[in-house]
């Protein structure tokens, strides 16, 4: 579910991109249809795209580059067809957050990653809509999977156990506690009206001092819905994200995001330091609900694969 694994293997590839390189053209751009998902087209452009994504990160052969890439395709068809099913919609600012993660591990600005990838010949659209499909498969996941997902005390001893000894070195971690504001927004909604919302988050952030009373008075308005997010390691979000965070106080919120339902807003509701047994317990944590998660995530795609009409040609 993370990106984790990706982005190390794009600290690789970030030494081997070109300083200088062609543009796409328009012409490049012309393409024919090679597979179709459940009346999705998939076309050669795409294809020629993921395949060099895959052979600038993995230095894959152009033979298996194609073939990885072909699959990469059908699966995030299939993944964004039930996203969209289920209700999973991932904002733009989420997609480039992400990207600015990424751009940031490879020591480049958002901006100069997006050129080196151009000057590589990757379209920067494409990695973009390889994190929106692993971005909204992996809300697909959790929400399917969040309740059936337990781990075991003992599993995480046992973990624990198998590491080394823990060093005094006082390694620590930054832990948020995290509340989602949304502001529902209609598609086609009135340009008054979406003023008039604006209007509300301004006078929402004014008065929330602090999450209890914030909430209450959030969870008050019309068409406002107050989500709780839980305690997020900073490991676990977004650099950029945790960049906001770092900005606000606790009892504040951030300032308003466009999603695809409306507005949101992120209310920080704690921060605390902890040590590094508690950080490692945190990732030993993680580390095995994201295994049962993937799991249950190759279960689910290849149900969905059995289960599509697939075309290739």
């Amino acid at each position: 579910m993370k990106l984790t694994r990706f982005c190390a293997s794009l600290v690789v590839a970030a030494s081997m991109l070109a300083p200088i390189g062609p543009m796409l053209t328009s012409a490049e751009a012309a393409s024919k249809i090679v597979a179709v998902v459940n009346g999705r087209p998939i076309t050669s452009y795409e294809l020629q795209q993921r395949s060099k994504l895959i052979t600038l990160t993995t230095r894959a052969p152009s033979s298996v580059a194609k073939r990885k890439a072909k699959d990469e395709l059908i699966d995030e068809a299939l993944k964004l067809e039930e996203a969209k099913r289920v209700g999973v919609s991932i904002s733009d600012s989420k997609v480039d957050d992400a990207f600015a993660t990424i751009a940031q591990r490879v020591k480049l600005s958002p901006s100069q990653f997006k050129q080196a990838l151009s000057q590589s010949g990757v379209n920067p659209r494409t990695l973009k809509n390889r994190l929106r499909a692993e971005i909204s498969w992996s809300e697909v996941v959790m929400q399917r999977f969040r309740a059936t997902v337990r781990i075991n005390e003992s599993d995480v001893i046992a973990a624990l156990q198998g590491k080394e000894s823990k060093d005094d070195s006082g390694d620590t971690s930054v832990e948020y506690d995290l509340q989602r504001i949304i502001f529902v927004v209609p598609k086609n909604s009135s340009k008054s009206f979406k003023n008039k919302r604006v209007a509300e988050m301004k006078k929402l952030r004014a008065r929330f001092t602090s999450c209890e009373e914030g909430t209450r008075i959030a969870s008050g308005l019309n068409e406002v819905v107050v989500r709780p997010i839980g305690k997020r390691l900073e490991t676990d979000l977004p650099a950029a994200f945790v960049q906001k965070l770092n900005k606000i106080s606790i009892g504040r919120v951030t300032a308003p995001t466009p999603v695809d339902s409306g507005f949101e807003m992120i209310a920080l509701c704690g921060k605390e330091t902890i040590d590094s047994d508690a950080t490692a317990r945190s990732t030993i944590e993680g580390e095995l609900r994201n295994k049962k998660g993937q799991q249950l995530s190759r279960r689910y795609l290849r149900d969905l694969r059995s289960n599509a009409v697939i075309e290739q040609r």
